[in-house]
């Protein structure tokens, strides 16, 4: 059974941020202390805005996310890629220059960590789900952790999601379990779409191309060993109602399916915005697109710019498309000024199979903490409400996507208070600009080790101590974006307030505990040090 508290009723105190109510993190309440008269005044300005907006509309703010999958910082053209590095993507960098262009905005290392934090406003490491998930596991997201879509359907919201789901394939892990009325999902990552076809390469004839999975011995074969099933991909689910698989090509492992599954997406996503236009209800979509994956888009394949050996170039160019299309639906419809809509990358580029991969100007990539692993290009726009245009330095985290709908949502009460949000609420950086971002700390965890702090424009690299000093290394990302000079001793007078820092967020940890996976010991992980 999800805790929540009770829906608050009044229209105006919806929307006054009650951060007293949620648990935080130790960095964030010493921020919101220090800043509490400035930031009551910034609450005033933003409570008129979205109760003038209220009026307007009748309702409160539909809210739309899409979560992109391994687009590197730099991947977008207003970050010096797109056209330029064979990724054309003209409509989302439109899109970005109507609205906000976030530079400072990062994920988790990877694909599962990510849908975990923009699904719960928690670091990964905190809900005891701590590995990127393979078919076949039984491992997934509790049933005990309270989602996005569970804290906006207690407030009146309709709530949808289509795209890679990837956060567990038993009843309790899957969207319509987790709060969506709605889900149209694949269950895996992208790569178990190359397994049957990698066998099939070698199958008849000797092949002078390498597979990407030359291994793998064909679903047949594979269930025959493993026990496990492949042979549905994709469902089709409603709460209360189940699941069924998805027909066709979008629904079955195969070179082909993501295509389809994209395809048929847009398709059901400009028709529920056309359909919940006219809905006295509100929406929130999670639309967690399969672009950037490895199969690329054969209608796309030819457009202008594409670099045609990055498959994922095309995928990009079909994903354009369909943005296209999404916001052009919701201008048609009239309600573009009642719409949030925030697109940001799971993590950086995956390399494994380059030049079919996206790709980062910064250090590493997907799996790493480095830079070019968690720093991810975000967007938002809002007509009428972002201020086009703008290209903030303020630090954002996918977490804090949770929280902020949660605000817009009048829904701040429904967020359990028996575990800490590690989202913050950032509806001052979307409404007010540049300089009213309310985070100045970031976590970022590799599965169960902290691998590094984020302290304003310093990162410090946790490492091994020795002889008594401190295990960090020392960079200025403002500066140095591509950590290339990370040393201790320029940083000894950050020592004691990372400590700090660090001390105090243990102490939250020792009073609200992690959850322990029920179904992976401790220790039995492929990853361990993840």
């Amino acid at each position: 059974m999800k805790y929540h508290r009770p829906i608050i009723g009044i229209v105006l105190a919806t929307f006054i941020s009650s951060s007293f109510a949620q648990q935080f993190d130790a960095p964030y309440l010493a921020l919101e202390k220090r800043n509490s008269d400035k930031w009551a005044t910034e609450d005033e300005q933003i409570n008129e805005k979205l109760a003038a907006l209220e009026k307007q509309f009748g309702k409160k703010p539909n809210i739309i996310y899409v979560l992109a999958d391994d687009v590197g910082w730099g991947e977008m053209g207003w970050q010096g890629g797109g056209k330029h590095r064979g990724t054309p993507a003209p409509e989302l960098d439109k899109m970005a220059l109507e609205g906000m262009r976030f530079w400072t905005a990062y994920a988790e290392p990877s694909c599962t960590p990510s849908r975990i934090a923009i699904n719960t406003g928690r670091h990964p490491v905190r809900t005891g789900l701590l590995t990127v998930l393979w078919p076949g596991q039984t491992d997934g997201l509790s049933g005990k952790e309270v989602t996005v879509a569970e804290v906006l359907s207690d407030a009146g919201y309709s709530t949808a999601m289509w795209g890679k789901w990837h956060l567990g394939e038993e009843p309790e892990h899957l969207p319509e379990s987790q709060g969506y009325d709605y889900a149209y999902y694949g269950l895996w990552n992208g790569a178990p779409d190359n397994w049957p076809g990698s066998h099939d390469l070698y199958k008849d004839a000797p092949a002078s191309h390498k597979a990407m999975f030359y291994d793998f011995p064909g679903e047949e074969e594979y269930l025959k060993r493993t026990g496990i099933d492949l042979s549905v991909a994709g469902y089709i689910g409603r709460k209360g109602e189940g699941r069924k698989p998805i027909e066709g090509l979008a629904g079955k492992l195969g070179p082909d399916r993501q295509e389809a599954f994209e395809a048929e997406s847009i398709k059901q996503i400009t028709a529920y915005i056309k359909d919940k236009a006219k809905d006295e209800n509100l929406f929130f979509i999670y639309w967690a697109t399969y672009a950037n994956q490895l199969q690329g888009s054969k209608a796309h394949y030819n457009d202008k710019h594409v670099d045609k050996a990055n498959a994922q170039a095309s995928e990009m160019a079909a994903h354009n498309a369909h943005m296209k299309q999404m916001l052009d639906t919701l201008k048609s419809e009239g309600i573009a000024e009642n719409t949030l809509v925030i697109w940001i990358s799971d993590n950086g580029p995956m390399y494994a199979f380059y030049p079919t991969s996206g790709y980062s100007w910064l250090k590493g990539g997907k799996g790493d903490i480095t830079e070019g692993g968690v720093r991810v290009p975000a967007m938002a726009w809002w007509p009428g409400m972002i201020a086009p245009n703008q290209d903030p330095v303020d630090i954002l985290h996918i977490t804090d996507l949770f929280t902020t709908a949660a605000r817009l949502g009048g829904a701040l009460d429904n967020i359990p208070v028996d575990r800490i949000t590690d989202g913050i609420d950032q509806t001052a950086l979307l409404l007010l600009g540049e300089d009213h971002g309310r985070r100045n700390v970031m976590f970022h965890y590799s599965g169960g080790t902290l691998g590094a702090i984020r302290y304003d424009d310093f990162k410090i690299h946790i490492t091994e101590g020795h002889g008594g000093l401190p295990g960090m290394d020392f960079y200025n990302v403002m500066r140095d974006p591509g950590e290339k000079y990370g040393e201790l001793y320029p940083g000894l007078f950050a020592v004691t307030p990372v400590q700090i820092t660090l001390r105090e967020h243990m102490k939250m940890i020792q009073k609200f505990p992690h959850r322990v996976s029920e179904i992976t010991p401790k220790g039995a992980e492929l990853t361990p040090h993840d």
